[in-house]
């Protein structure tokens, strides 16, 4: 009879088993990762991001023949690097400790002479393009009102800085066009989240245009000028549900400078129907790449440009091109050398960190660059997870990840797909080797955003806890990216708590479907992510064994009160405004409900955060405190929004781990 039950599983996966000699943590946090590539533009060299020393850095590599060498070697982490248009040099940008007040140095293709083009550390600079010829780079800048970014452009030779368009209003360099004449201004909306425009802008008279009227909140990004100058390729959720590939042209192209509404229409490329992200193209293109997100997973591919002639009009030609990754992962940096020979990206999945890969236009061939250290652990053991969907309070599909365990055998029963099983494999007195039904302990986690989603690449904590006998959930709840504009907005200001009702429900999914033990499920996430797991606690806290905050907003008052101007502004439309929305966010902080929390809290904070301020963490441990209430409290002086730097998530991660054991004991 049980054979014969067992018949009606179907084997997902197995998990390996533990090594004779775990791992240890230090080693799982000390897998390098590499990212953020840009080539240069004859296609023989690449740069690109890596964390080799600790913290993330500019290194370099010959295509033909890799061999890595570090181009730079600071305390904080360099957030960008960007090869310049004429191969004279490289752009990169750092700020300190974590404040977020990112500033510009240039250096030589070697890694030599470098020299800071901005010096202003109470000011933020956001990078956005390289001209053509390399000799300006254009970006947004906080400089004169830290509560609103206007657009600059800066001689790269004489240092000069030029402000090029001024407005009360988060700005950002979406495209420039070859000579420099015009650009593209994204504005973030004032009414709904996840909302912007696009302005086209005339760099000698600061003239701007209206390109994206529209009603509801809708996102447009991803922008390039095509070569003719009278059209753009760009993404757009506009009058759809997914973020897809569109062309904004002129009807009438003999006038390029008639940008009306009368002689312009957006056109979307209805081959492609998935959300879209990293657009990218050489500066004269034939080509774009882009990636799409299915379900999570990313998909590669080309799409053919041609012209029509007189009027020199571009257009998308044929149908896409899917390039075959190297497996199921996530793609990210996409970025064509500008004689379109190769097309380099990153790549990453559950049993990869994260590499460089080059892809050969012409002889359609894939190359990995780097080979990042895996610290000694074998990638073997690393943990694939599982698309589970479940329903919440009201009936919504929830989706999210499951990995079970290392040593835990995962099956399913066939006529119940949503339900899953955790087996062990045990030795009975006759010698055989069986499977034995076992409850396991569950982290479940939350992203940040909202608007954001979990995806399947690499998770270094997450492996390390399911080497140690943990099952992770890692949640898309209402209000994540990645499933249709809907879906995102089904969490916004008074719908806020409904997300948190997600939460509950995957619990309660866990404890009936997903071979949890009831009393050992775990709740943690990050910045928004941490205020689920605050209000989790305080509106379910019976549902949860040990939860762990980081960044995490507590009040909602004090939170938009206290967060950088900038920040506010883009926060309050999707959360609320203090102004007239005050008594609800009063209402759902977790701060106003402290008298309720039974779960052990482990706070976790960095001093120099302009998002969510260390005092969020702060006001909600000593509240905890003066209850006798249990809580542990870390605030790392040289860190801002999250824990990036590597001695300072050597020190924190094993105290989160043995917070965990101890308090997700049988």
């Amino acid at each position: 009879m049980k054979s014969t039950l067992l018949l009606s599983f179907v084997l997902l996966f197995t998990a390996f088993t533990f090594a004779q000699k775990p791992y240890t943590i230090e080693q799982y946090l000390n897998i390098r990762s590499a990212s953020s590539p840009s080539m240069s533009p004859d296609g023989r060299e690449i740069v690109y991001l890596t964390n080799v020393t600790g913290t993330t850095q500019v290194w370099s590599a010959v295509i033909s023949s890799p061999k890595p060498k570090r181009l730079t070697n600071y305390e904080d982490n360099v957030g960008f690097v960007k090869w310049l248009g004429n191969g004279s040099g490289i752009i990169f940008g750092k700020a300190k400790g974590g404040d977020e007040n990112t500033q510009f140095y240039w250096m030589k293709p070697d890694g030599t002479g470098v020299k800071a083009l901005t010096n202003a550390p109470t000011v933020r600079h956001n990078f956005g393009e390289v001209s053509s010829d390399g000799r300006y780079i254009y970006y947004a800048s906080n400089k004169r009102n830290r509560t609103f970014f206007d657009i600059y452009s800066m001689d790269l030779e004489s240092g000069a800085e030029k402000l090029l368009y001024k407005q009360d209003g988060n700005n950002s360099v979406a495209a420039v066009n070859s000579d420099g004449s015009k650009l593209i201004v994204s504005r973030d909306g004032i009414e709904f989240s996840l909302d912007n425009n696009l302005y086209l802008v005339d760099t000698k008279t600061g003239k701007e245009q209206l390109l994206t009227p529209h009603k509801d909140a809708t996102q447009y990004g991803g922008v390039s000028f095509l070569p003719d100058g009278k059209s753009l390729v760009l993404g757009s959720d506009e009058g759809r549900e997914f973020f897809t590939l569109a062309n904004l042209r002129l009807k009438n192209a003999a006038n390029s400078n008639d940008w009306s509404d009368a002689n312009r229409e957006l056109r979307f490329i209805n081959a492609v129907t998935h959300d879209v992200s990293g657009i990218t193209m050489s500066d004269s293109p034939s080509t774009i790449a882009f990636a799409t997100n299915r379900e999570g997973f990313s998909e590669l591919w080309l799409h053919q440009i041609e012209t029509d002639g007189k009027p020199l009009v571009t257009f998308f030609a044929g149908k896409p091109q899917k390039i075959e990754l190297p497996g199921q992962g996530v793609v990210g940096g996409l970025t064509i050398d500008r004689g379109q020979t190769k097309l380099a990206f990153s790549y990453s999945s559950p049993k990869s960190s994260g590499e460089i890969w080059v892809y050969d236009l012409k002889y359609r061939t894939l190359k990995q660059i780097t080979s990042s250290d895996q610290a000694g652990i074998d990638p073997k053991t690393f943990v694939v997870p599982e698309l589970i969907k479940y329903r919440s309070f009201d009936g919504l599909e929830i989706p999210a990840w499951y990995y079970p365990p290392q040593g835990v055998e995962y099956m399913r029963m066939k006529n119940q797909p949503n339900r899953v099983f955790a087996f062990s494999k045990v030795v009975g007195t006759d010698g055989n080797q069986r499977l034995s039904g076992v409850k396991v302990p569950v982290i479940v986690s939350v992203h940040g955003g909202p608007e954001g989603q979990s995806r399947p690449g690499f998770n270094p904590l997450f492996q390390y806890y399911l080497s140690r006998g943990y099952a992770v959930l890692d949640l898309n709840v209402r209000g994540s990216t990645g499933y249709g504009k809907t879906y995102t907005h089904l969490d916004d200001v008074e719908k806020r708590e409904d997300s948190v009702k997600d939460l509950a429900f995957a619990a309660e999914w866990l404890k009936t479907k997903g071979g949890a033990d009831p009393k050992r499920i775990a709740v943690v996430g990050g910045s928004y992510g941490g205020y689920m797991t605050m209000a989790a606690i305080t509106l379910y806290p019976d549902l949860w064994a040990a939860a762990v905050g980081t960044v995490a907003i507590t009040n909602w008052e004090t939170f938009l009160t206290n967060t950088s101007g900038y920040r506010r502004r883009q926060r309050e439309v999707e959360y609320g405004r203090l102004d007239k929305d005050i008594e609800f966010l009063r209402r759902i902080s977790p701060i106003r409900k402290i008298d309720r929390i039974k779960t052990p809290l482990f706070v976790i904070s960095g001093l120099n955060d302009p998002r969510v301020p260390y005092t969020e963490g702060e006001q909600m441990v000593n509240a905890l405190k003066k209850r006798g209430a249990i809580v542990e409290y870390k605030l790392y002086n040289d860190e801002g929004h999250g824990i990036s730097k590597l001695k300072n998530r050597l020190d924190l991660y094993p105290l989160v781990a043995d917070f965990l054991d101890k308090h997700m004991k049988k």
